[in-house]
């Protein structure tokens, strides 16, 4: 029999459908449930690679594992990764397609509706419950004629759909019954339950309100979940930048990363803003950037266009004084290749043009070519100089994506990958990455370098030797599992879970011995 389907639509972007989505798929996995998360079309430059090599979003990564599985393309058929304005390239079942412009996506549409049913079909045969997250808002009237993310796959699946709302931006009840005011009748009935999200302060004093508007569309409010701050869970829209956390009491190391304008993957420094001492800015002026200790260039979708960006904005020639006044200076995918001498796309893959001379601290050239790189790694440290000086030998492991062939010399590769977990390695295994000859300017294709414990917290305390400090000890280690377990129990406090079960048509009672066996 097909798995039970409960779906999260939101009132717009940003109002917590991701976070919602990864809190029921753990609890229901507290519960005793298959669970599985599935988004059929996400668009973001914050991806992550299974492990047979596809890409899909990385909130759909973050919800499978709230729900104790294995990513998998199916959760994330669809994938656009803005390129330009109005660009993006176009993932379907983990591998690119295409990059198309807005318009012509449309177009597209018949096809890749193929790959969403299918996908969710293929979840539902294999698990007990599928949590779908909708996309901005299904109330969006130029877009409803093709969209296939929010009310069609309710439809497809008869799925109540609980409809979010973000009452922290204000106007809660209008985005409420505005939203359900624009769907179609069939629409709305599918609409079992309203969240509303991110409240601060006493909830008796919305008491009323909540009366009015169950009364007003016959709908009930199957929960009020209170905004958290100590609960720590990687963000999926570039957006939550702009909310940055406070620094520390005790700044022992300024770190600034540059806010590119396609900036992905931002959740790779997630680690740092939660090290003891340190302090985590993102920047997008010589002004904002000031004197840090280490600045941090992050991988983003479009290399060249970003960095004639930081050309424009002075940060090219910024970047290059700090290091020449002793700043350490790490670039991640794109930003490792903004670090070599030259970038080159010849056949304009990423856009039009068609070279630009990178900042020089590595003498190393990027060239792209057709094919893009997706494995998830495992190595060690193979460097023992600098940074990396008390690292040699220590594991790592994270994720490439990346399309572009990079290649120099005058520099030692710091990383050796041992494994990539679609494809063979031989068994002395590849060199990733390049240290220069001072020792202060590392560039790596590895994703998630700094979410490896021990390899973070020794290059942090380097950092603080060279300036004559010391930071605090790390006491424990970001453990997500129980991250998603505090999200669950913050939210299960707040929904009512018996109406959620009633939705879904699964049992409280149910035997989770019976569904491991099949």
């Amino acid at each position: 029999m097909a798995g039970k389907v409960l779906m999260v639509q939101g009132t717009a972007s940003h109002v917590g459908k991701s976070v919602m989505v990864s809190a029921l798929c753990r609890i229901f996995r507290q519960d005793g449930f298959r669970v599985a998360p599935f988004k059929a079309q996400n668009m973001s430059n914050n991806s992550y690679v299974t492990a047979g090599g596809g890409e899909i979003g990385r909130a759909q990564a973050v919800q499978a594992d709230a729900a104790g599985v294995e990513a998998r393309v199916e959760m994330n058929p669809i994938l656009l990764k803005p390129e330009a304005d109005h660009i993006s390239q176009v993932v379907v079942m983990g591998r690119p397609l295409l990059s198309a412009k807005a318009k012509d996506y449309f177009g597209l549409k018949p096809q890749l509706w193929e790959a969403v049913h299918t996908s969710l079909d293929s979840l539902r045969a294999d698990f007990d419950i599928v949590v779908v997250e909708g996309a901005g808002s299904p109330a969006e009237i130029n877009l409803k004629k093709n969209e296939i993310v929010n009310m069609r796959v309710a439809r497809y699946a008869n799925a109540p759909v609980l409809l979010c709302g973000d009452i922290d931006r204000g106007g809660i009840f209008a985005f409420l019954v505005g939203t359900l005011e624009l769907l179609e009748p069939e629409e709305r009935e599918l609409i079992k339950g309203f969240i509303i999200n991110k409240f601060r302060g006493d909830p008796s004093l919305l008491t009323d309100g909540i009366t009015w508007l169950e009364e007003r569309t016959g709908i009930p409010v199957a929960g009020l979940v209170h905004y958290y701050r100590d609960i720590h869970i990687p963000e999926e829209d570039s957006v939550a930048l702009d909310d940055a956390p406070a620094a520390p009491s005790q700044v022992v190391l300024d770190v600034a990363v540059i806010q590119l304008p396609h900036i992905s993957n931002f959740d790779d420094f997630d680690p740092l803003a939660r090290h003891p001492g340190v302090e985590l800015r993102y920047v997008d002026s010589p002004a904002q950037l000031g004197r840090p200790d280490l600045v941090i260039i992050p991988g983003t979708k479009t290399t060249i266009p970003d960095l004639a960006w930081m050309n424009e904005r002075g940060l090219s020639q910024a970047v290059k004084e700090l290091h020449a006044g002793g700043a350490a200076v790490i670039g991640v995918c794109g930003g490792y290749q903004m670090l070599g001498t030259k970038v080159s796309d010849p056949e304009h893959i990423e856009s039009s043009i068609t070279e630009l001379d990178g900042l020089g601290l590595l003498d190393l050239t990027t060239v792209f070519e057709g094919t893009k790189e997706t494995h998830r790694i495992t190595g060690r440290v193979v460097a023992a100089t600098g940074l990396l000086a008390g690292a040699s030998g220590m594991p790592v492991s994270g994720y490439e994506i990346h399309m572009g062939r990079t290649v120099g010399e005058s520099f030692s590769p710091p990383f050796r990958i041992e494994d990539r977990a679609d494809v063979l390695v031989s068994a002395a295994g590849e060199l990733d990455g390049a240290l220069d000859a001072s020792g202060s300017v590392i560039g790596t294709y590895i994703h998630g370098l700094f979410h490896n414990g021990e390899l973070r917290t020794a290059m942090l305390n380097e950092l603080a030797r060279r300036k004559g400090v010391s930071l605090p000890d790390v006491t424990n280690e970001l453990d997500l599992d129980r991250e998603y377990d505090k999200l669950a129990d913050w939210v299960r406090s707040s929904l009512d879970m018996d109406l959620v079960y009633r939705m879904t048509g699964l049992s409280r009672d149910y035997d989770a011995a019976q569904a491991s066996n099949g």
